[in-house]
Formats: C-alpha cells, sequence, structure tokens
C-alpha cells in the first residue's frame, strides 16, 4: 500500500473525482485510484505487494482482496441500500397495474420465500435467504397490498418462531450463522396479528372461488367479490394455487406454536396442523403445471433449478442488500435451493416433526435414549432437532415434569419409593442429574458435533462415576460392616453407580458406531475397531446384568419370607431380552475382528500402509478419548495386538462366530415380538451373519488354492457390521 498523501497526489493529478454512492466528509475526498492500481500491477512480480513500512505477515493473513467478489462485498452490490433499490422500482406496489401479472407475481413471491426458507433452515444467512426480500426489509410499503402484506407478515413471525426455538435449544452448533438476525426487522407492525390478516385474506379468496364455481353469470353471482385478475377462465385455479399457499403458511406456524407448549400438551393438535400443511405441500406441487404453462415467454427447459412454479424470476428480491449484515467476514456465495427441492424439504421436515409428535413421552430414560437414536437414523434437520430436545429437557427436567432424580432412580431399576428420597439434593447426584441433560442435549446435534462431545463428555461421566464410588466407600464403610447392607440410601447409591458404568459404556458404544456413520474408519481399520466394539459391549452388557440382578433381588426381598436365603431369590431369574440382544452384537463384532486378523495374517486381504502414521498411532488417534477416560480399564494396543495375533481362518471355521449370532437372534425374537425396531435390527444381525458364514467356508475352502480371490467389506445390510463379499479378480 502506498503512502496516503503519494496517492492523493498521484490520484489528483491524473484522475477526475469520481462520484460515490457514499458521501464525502469533511477531511476526505473520494478519488479514482484505478489508474494508480493499473501502474502498480504493471510493475509487480507474481508474489510481490505493495505494503507500507508498519505491513506485516499478521496483515496480510488479515488483508482483504480488492474486487474479489467473494472478499470485497462492495463489488456485488447492485444497490447500496434498500432505499435506492426501491427508489430504481426493485420492489413496485402494486406489483403489476395489470391484475393477471399482480397475481402471478406475488405467487411467484411467495415460491421464492419457500426456497429461501429452506435454504436458511439448512444453515444459511438469513440475511442472505429469506431477508433478500425487500417487501420483508419494508414491511411498512406492503400494507396497501393485503394478500403480500399478510404473507409477509407470516414469514417474519415463522422466522422468529424458528430462531427462537433453535436459540433456546443450542443445537445450532457449527452452523451459527442460522439464528443471528443482524438487527433485521423480524417484528414488522401489527405481525402479531398476522393470522387474523391471513385468515381475512384467506375468507377473501374463499369467496371468490365459490363465485367462480358457481352456475351465475359473475357478474350476477351475489356473495361474489372483486376478482384478482382479469381473465375469468384463470380466476379458480388462481384462487386455488393462492390458498393452499396461505394455507401452508397459516398450519405451519401452528405446528411451531404447538411443539413449543410445555410438557408436550400441544403434540396432538401440531399432529392435526402437520396433517393439513402435508395436504397443502401437495396442492402446491400440483399447482405448477397451471403455473408453468400460463408463464408468459418463459421456457420450459430448467423449472428443475427455478425458484419459483412457474419458473419466472421474482420481484422484489436482491440477496446483494444485506451482504454487508452477513457476518463480520466476506460473504457466502450462497445457491438457493429449488422450488422443488424447497418444497421436498418442508415434507421431510413435517415428517421428522410428526414423528415427534407420535412419541409417547417415555418416562424410561433408555426408551428415550432408542427413541432419539432412532429419529437421529432419519437424518433430521436443525429445525426439527432443536424442537424434540424443547420436548425432551425443559426447566431442568424431562419433558418438563419428571424430576431428574426420579428419571433416574427409575432407570436404575430402584423402587418408586426410592425417588422421593430425602438425599436426592446430594452434591453427586445433582451433578448427575446435569450430566444427563447434558447427554441428552448430545445426542440432539448432528451426527459429527454428537460423535465429537460424546468422546469429551465419556471423561465426565467416568469421574462422577469415581467421585460417587469414593464417596460411597468413605460414608457407608461402616454401615456395610454393621448392617449387613439393608440401609436404603446405601442401596440406592449401589444400583445408581451400576446405572452410571453401564450409561458411560453404552456412550463409548454409540461414539464407536458413530464413525462408521461418518465414515472415519479405513477397511485397514475395521479390525481394531470391531475389537474396541466387542470389549466395550462385553463390559456393557455385565453391566446390564448386574443392574437387572440388583433390581430382581430388591424385588424379591420385599416379599421374601425370614427363612429364605439370598440363593433362593436367584433361582428363577432369567436373562435379560436386553443381555441376549446384545450378546448377537458381540459375536457379530467378534466374529468380524477375527476373520479380519484372520484374513489379515495369512495376507489374503489388501493391507494399505500409512505413509504418514504407524497402525499404533492410528489406535491411539481413533480411540484416544475412550482410552483417556481409561473405557475400559487395561485396555491398550499391544491388548490387541496379542487378541489377534493367532487368528487363523481354519480356527474360525471350527468355532464360528457368526452361527452363534444367528441362534442367539432367532431365539430372542419373540421377546421382541411387540418392538418392531429391534425385530428389524435382529433380522440385519442374521442376514450380516448368515452372508459371512457362508464367506468364511468359501474362503477356507478354496482360498490357499486361488490366490486370485478377492474379499472386501461393504455395509449393505448393516449400518456398522460389514459384509464380506468373495470375488474373483
Amino acid at each position: 500500500m502506498a503512502d496516503k498523501e503519494a496517492e492523493e497526489r498521484t490520484v489528483g493529478a491524473h484522475a477526475p473525482q469520481m462520484a460515490s454512492p457514499i458521501p464525502s466528509g469533511e477531511h476526505t475526498v473520494w478519488a479514482d485510484v484505478s489508474p494508480l492500481l493499473e501502474a502498480a500491477c504493471g510493475d509487480l512480480q507474481d508474489g510481490e505487494l505493495i505494503h507500507g513500512e508498519n505491513f506485516n505477515l499478521f496483515s496480510a493473513m488479515s488483508a482483504l482482496e480488492i474486487m474479489d467478489p467473494k472478499m470485497d462485498s462492495g463489488m456485488i452490490c447492485k444497490y447500496y441500500s434498500v432505499d435506492e433499490a426501491i427508489e430504481n422500482g426493485a420492489a413496485p406496489i402494486p406489483l403489476s397495474f395489470d391484475g393477471t401479472v399482480d397475481v402471478q407475481c406475488t405467487i411467484d413471491i411467495m415460491d421464492h420465500l419457500l426456497s429461501c426458507e429452506a435454504t436458511w433452515h439448512k444453515g444459511h444467512s438469513l440475511a442472505q435467504t429469506v431477508f433478500s426480500c425487500i417487501y420483508l426489509l419494508r414491511p411498512d410499503r406492503t400494507s396497501s397490498h393485503a394478500l403480500l402484506h399478510s404473507y409477509c407478515s407470516v414469514i417474519r413471525a415463522t422466522c422468529k418462531a424458528v430462531i427462537a426455538v433453535v436459540s433456546d435449544a443450542r443445537t445450532h452448533e457449527e452452523e451459527d450463522l442460522f439464528i443471528m438476525a443482524y438487527g433485521l426487522p423480524l417484528s414488522g407492525d401489527g405481525d402479531e396479528k398476522c393470522l387474523s390478516m391471513l385468515n381475512a385474506v384467506e375468507e377473501t379468496i374463499c369467496r371468490q372461488l365459490r363465485a367462480c364455481k358457481s352456475s351465475l353469470p359473475k357478474s350476477r353471482a351475489p356473495e361474489a367479490a372483486e376478482p384478482f385478475q382479469s381473465n375469468f377462465d384463470l380466476e379458480e385455479d388462481y384462487c386455488r394455487a393462492l390458498l393452499c399457499r396461505l394455507r401452508f403458511r397459516k398450519h405451519f406456524y401452528h405446528v411451531l406454536t404447538c411443539l413449543r407448549r410445555p410438557q408436550g400438551r400441544g403434540l396432538e393438535l401440531a399432529r392435526k396442523h402437520i396433517a393439513s400443511c402435508l395436504l397443502e405441500l401437495d396442492l402446491i406441487r400440483n399447482s405448477s403445471t397451471f403455473l408453468s404453462n400460463n408463464g408468459f415467454g418463459m421456457s420450459k427447459d430448467g423449472l428443475e433449478d427455478m425458484t419459483t412454479a412457474s419458473g419466472r424470476q421474482p420481484l422484489g428480491f436482491d440477496s446483494s442488500l444485506n451482504c454487508r449484515l452477513s457476518a463480520p467476514t466476506p460473504p457466502r456465495a450462497i445457491k438457493l435451493l429449488s422450488w422443488k427441492k424447497a418444497v421436498d424439504y418442508f415434507v421431510k421436515l413435517l415428517h421428522d416433526l410428526d414423528n415427534i409428535c407420535s412419541y409417547s413421552l417415555d418416562p424410561l430414560l433408555e426408551g428415550v435414549f432408542r427413541f432419539v437414536v432412532q429419529f437421529q437414523k432419519t437424518q433430521p434437520d436443525l429445525v426439527a432437532r432443536s424442537l424434540l430436545q424443547f420436548l425432551l429437557v425443559q426447566d431442568g427436567k424431562l419433558y418438563g415434569r419428571d424430576p431428574l432424580y426420579a428419571v433416574i432412580t427409575k432407570a436404575a431399576g430402584l423402587p418408586e419409593s426410592a425417588k422421593n428420597h430425602e438425599n436426592q439434593k446430594n452434591q453427586y447426584i445433582v451433578q448427575l442429574g446435569q450430566l444427563v441433560i447434558n447427554l441428552l442435549k448430545v445426542l440432539c446435534t448432528n451426527s459429527a458435533w454428537q460423535r465429537r462431545k460424546l468422546g469429551k463428555i465419556l471423561q465426565d461421566w467416568r469421574v462422577i462415576y469415581m467421585q460417587m464410588e469414593m464417596a460411597f466407600k468413605r460414608d457407608f464403610s461402616e454401615i456395610l460392616s454393621i448392617s449387613n447392607g439393608e440401609n436404603a440410601w446405601m442401596k440406592i447409591f449401589q444400583h445408581i453407580l451400576v446405572w452410571v458404568e453401564e450409561q458411560t459404556y453404552w456412550i463409548s458404544t454409540r461414539f464407536l458406531v458413530l464413525g462408521f456413520e461418518l465414515e472415519l474408519y479405513s477397511p485397514s481399520e475395521y479390525c481394531m475397531v470391531y475389537w474396541y466394539l466387542s470389549v466395550v459391549l462385553i463390559k456393557l452388557v455385565e453391566k446390564i446384568h448386574l443392574r437387572a440382578l440388583m433390581s430382581n433381588e430388591t424385588g424379591k426381598r420385599k416379599g421374601k419370607k425370614k427363612g429364605a436365603s439370598s440363593k433362593d431369590i436367584g433361582k428363577d431369574f432369567r436373562i435379560p431380552p436386553a443381555v441376549s440382544f446384545l450378546q448377537c452384537q458381540i459375536c457379530l463384532a467378534e466374529g468380524l475382528l477375527m476373520m479380519l486378523a484372520a484374513l489379515r495374517n495369512e495376507h489374503m486381504i489388501v493391507q494399505s500402509p500409512s505413509p504418514f502414521n504407524s497402525e499404533y498411532e492410528r489406535f491411539f488417534q481413533h480411540f484416544e478419548l475412550l482410552q483417556k477416560a481409561c473405557i475400559p480399564d487395561n485396555i491398550t494396543f499391544g491388548s490387541y495386538e496379542q487378541s489377534t495375533r493367532l487368528a487363523r481362518i481354519s480356527n474360525l471355521v471350527t468355532y464360528n462366530c457368526f452361527k452363534d449370532a444367528q441362534k442367539i437372534a432367532k431365539e430372542v425374537k419373540s421377546s421382541f415380538s411387540n418392538d418392531p425396531e429391534k425385530l428389524a435390527e435382529l433380522r440385519r444381525i442374521e442376514l450380516v451373519a448368515e452372508h459371512n458364514s457362508v464367506a468364511l467356508n468359501l474362503i477356507h475352502k478354496v482360498g490357499a488354492l486361488d490366490p486370485s480371490l478377492k474379499i472386501s467389506f461393504e455395509f449393505n445390510h448393516h449400518p456398522y457390521f460389514g459384509t464380506a463379499l468373495v470375488k474373483r479378480s
């Protein structure tokens, strides 16, 4: 950068002053520096930079490149202010003096706003999407156009409601631009009455639609309103196109307000509005044929990428107007979703919300976790995940009604009387309740963010377990020796300790499984991942089994006779179905682990060593967070090597873990006859086990004799248990 005075002298000598939309000040005058820049460019070599004496590397990293549209926000501005855009006719009111064109343009604005809203929901800036509409930026200008004014009012109210729920839930993660409003007019005068205005306009259109259907001539229809446009033959179709768009807006706003009612009280009503929204979206989609056919002068080519049903460009939009409000960084290049993709987005969003509304508000934490994990399989977007979290966690309680201590004692298998125990305000119990809330919130985030957070909170769960265990040994050592374990608070603590360990291993399992979903593991790392997964699953089964035994003992002790012993209490205890279910997964993980290890040891599978890190380093990178939390204890890379060093195909055929998985899956199916999700998972496990068992036998028979045999693994039957594919090259 040249010295400022030299620049002024050079520019003053060679260039006339240029008009600028930003007025000059008392001590500043605008001047054209283009000749100076051109002269400098002619002398500069590649990599050279003009700079002052105080310019350093840090400044270079923070500098903006002038005239680069991606960095210089002034380069992409068509208008420098909303007022300038309005003065230049960018957002006329009325939209046209021709009634037919006015209706067409209004529908185009509605459709384009739908595309903008869907794009915003996907994580882009509100300023450059929805509020690229000039009519939204000047609420007072649309007051004379009742149809457009009511629609803009409900759009602003909807945006405000969505921002509120996402902001409260704090699920926006790295999509933090989503909730930034940048001082945009989210509340116009009278927006609180947006539904009243919308209902009034809807009633007017309904009267006109009834008049169109009347057998009487238009001039004699008793309830006929002023037609929206001049061509009476098109009036009915335009009325229908307007009605379905207005009604969708009304019902969608109702969905958001109902889902935000405390303690899930609005879920039933929300489902009714969701059904209405889906019906209106079907009508909106069907109206595209009529609108595109009546798009005067429009080509039918390229309609798939258009942001309106008609294929026309809408009036009143300029995404560059708010580019300076986007963030303290250069503006993003935003490609809006097409109108068809926007409709598809809202259909999926509504199905996800309907899934939330159908949830029975299970009081058991195990059921809550299962529902959230199952819900995440549909890959819901930010708005749906935020509303789910709002439902689950309100005022520090589950569903806003169940205290966390009562929820934890129920999950730990304690009797109903334990939830009112006086020690529920114990500091460790309070901390544990906060960890449960944090876990629920983390489970509602997107998969990548969720895995990262799960790895970090594992240490918190491990620490609270160790603190509670130390407190238990310190406070109850005397009670254990005197009262033979009959103290009520001691029993509660014992149950909760086991439950905390169980949850720690469940979180670890979720952490490992998400790595498959996010494709974080390479094929050469599957062996170590299945090894670690099997170890964690075994620990999880142990804790579930122990908790079930303790709960069984507590229940039997109440009704046992004086002469009965503890051995008699456990005589009729059966292995819980949840344990058998996990044993299927353990067998599958162990089968895959040993199969991969044997193929590697016998050089029957291609191993591509990384030039950047060793197997030990990859082991540490993948499991560092688990190792730091000592999950499980005494598990190292050496343990993994020792477990897999002697694996051979011939041994696997003799002891086939896949057949064990099939056997247990068939036996346990009857226990889950009323649980379609578990039955579906068992069927997937059976498929993987069956295919891998066949592949194992084939490899054993012909593998050594046929060097052209190629073995790979795919996840076509199960999301994280691979299926072996055996082919000849």
